[in-house]
């Protein structure tokens, strides 16, 4: 599915239909933010990427990532995770819409699982405007404080 906003093309993929090209910019994108920027050295290619029913949810701008996520099944849930802005597009609200999307994509496709997600501390206030509440302590991942969080309620723009 690909639709436009703005200057923005979305789109929510099954991973066999991403392209080379495609997964190579999402994976540089992760890594300049996630590793880089972060400073935190992790294996982010972790072989969740490319298996099951695992979807990407993009926004591209001028051919570039600006937004991303990707939504893995497991077993009654599914996980929402690296979920990612890039700095350029950061200010824009581009986290709301790339959430809105992750969660038409998750009640369309799995309309029966709990969706989850582990969130960086800081942005528990974010992912509770969307009606995500948290149901763990706050914990350390890879030197980065987190919280894990489970969709309650429906946020108002589904």
């Amino acid at each position: 599915m690909t639709d436009k906003n703005d200057d923005i093309v979305w789109q929510d993929l099954h991973h066999s239909q991403l392209s080379a090209a495609q997964l190579y910019a999402i994976l540089a994108l992760r890594s300049e933010v996630f590793v880089v920027e972060q400073t935190c050295v992790y294996q982010d290619i972790d072989g969740c990427d490319l298996i099951g029913e695992n979807r990407h949810v993009i926004g591209w701008q001028n051919g570039e990532p600006v937004a991303y996520l990707r939504i893995l099944k497991l077993d009654s849930d599914v996980a929402i995770g690296r979920v990612i802005i890039a700095p350029a597009a950061r200010g824009l609200k581009l986290g709301y819409k790339l959430m809105e999307r992750a969660l038409v994509s998750c009640k369309k496709h799995w309309p029966d699982a709990q969706v989850i997600l582990s969130a960086q501390a800081h942005l528990q206030k974010f992912y509770g405007s969307l009606g995500f509440v948290a149901y763990t302590e706050i914990y350390d991942e890879d030197g980065i404080p987190h919280i894990s969080m489970k969709l309650e309620g429906v946020s108002g723009a589904l």
